[in-house]
C-alpha cells in the first residue's frame, strides 16, 4: 500500500447546519486536507484529546488506552484506505509481542484512538487523490495558524454523511461545483466542502 501520512489539523462545525461537525486531516507533505463528517460523540473525544483536556471520568477511547497498555498492547499505526460512497473505512494495527492483528474500525473512533495511543495516521494516494482538497493559503495564513485546534465546539447530535442520490448540489454541473468547493474552502467551511467533494465524486464515477 502506498501510504500518505497525515496530521489532524482540528474540528470544525458548520454555522448553516447546526450539529454537523467536520475532522479536517492534513497531508504531513502536502497541501491538500481531507474533511471527514463525524458524530458529536467522537467530535467531543478527539476535541478533548486535541486540548489536552481531562475529564474526570474516562471516556470509551481513554479506557481502551488504558485496557491496551494493561496488557501491553500497541496500536502501531491507523490507516484509512478506501473512501466509497463518501464513507472512509479503517483500521487498526494492533502489535503485541510479535504478533500484528488487524481491527476495522470507523474512521472517527479510529483517529481518537489515534491521538491517544500517539501512533502516526496514514491514507493510500487513491484516498487522498479522491478526496483531498487543496487549500490555497492566503496572506490570513500566519493568523489562521494562531488559532487553536478548536473553536467554540458545541456537542450536538452530528448529521450523517449524504446518502442519498438526489442532494442539494445536484442541480449544479461539474465546473459549478468546483467553483462552489473552491469557495467552500476559501471559507473554512469544511463540512459543505466534503459534500461538494462527493458530490463531484459521482459525477466523476457515473
Amino acid at each position: 500500500m502506498d501510504k500518505v501520512r497525515l496530521s489532524v489539523l482540528g474540528l470544525s462545525y458548520s454555522e448553516t447546519q447546526s450539529g454537523a461537525y467536520a475532522l479536517v486531516l492534513a497531508e504531513e507533505n502536502g497541501e491538500r486536507r481531507i474533511p471527514i463528517i463525524i458524530g458529536a460523540f467522537e467530535a467531543q473525544a478527539i476535541a478533548i484529546e486535541l486540548e489536552g483536556l481531562k475529564p474526570p471520568r474516562p471516556l470509551t477511547h481513554d479506557l481502551f488506552l488504558q485496557f491496551a497498555n494493561a496488557y501491553n498492547i500497541h496500536l502501531k499505526e491507523v490507516n484509512i484506505f478506501k473512501l466509497e460512497e463518501g464513507v472512509f473505512f479503517s483500521n487498526l494495527v494492533f502489535g503485541l509481542d510479535k504478533n500484528v492483528t488487524i481491527v476495522d474500525s470507523r474512521t472517527s473512533d479510529a483517529i481518537a484512538l489515534a491521538l491517544r495511543f500517539k501512533c502516526p495516521i496514514y491514507t493510500t494516494k487513491q484516498v487522498i487523490d479522491k478526496a483531498g482538497i487543496i487549500i490555497e493559503f492566503s496572506k490570513d495564513a500566519d493568523s489562521e495558524k494562531d488559532k487553536g485546534p478548536i473553536e467554540n465546539i458545541e456537542i450536538n447530535k452530528a448529521s450523517d454523511k449524504l446518502k442519498s442520490n438526489k442532494t442539494p448540489y445536484s442541480k449544479y454541473n461539474i465546473k459549478e461545483l468546483e467553483a462552489l468547493l473552491k469557495e467552500a474552502v476559501r471559507d473554512e467551511n469544511y463540512e459543505k466542502a466534503s459534500h461538494i467533494r462527493d458530490e463531484i465524486n459521482i459525477r466523476k464515477k457515473d
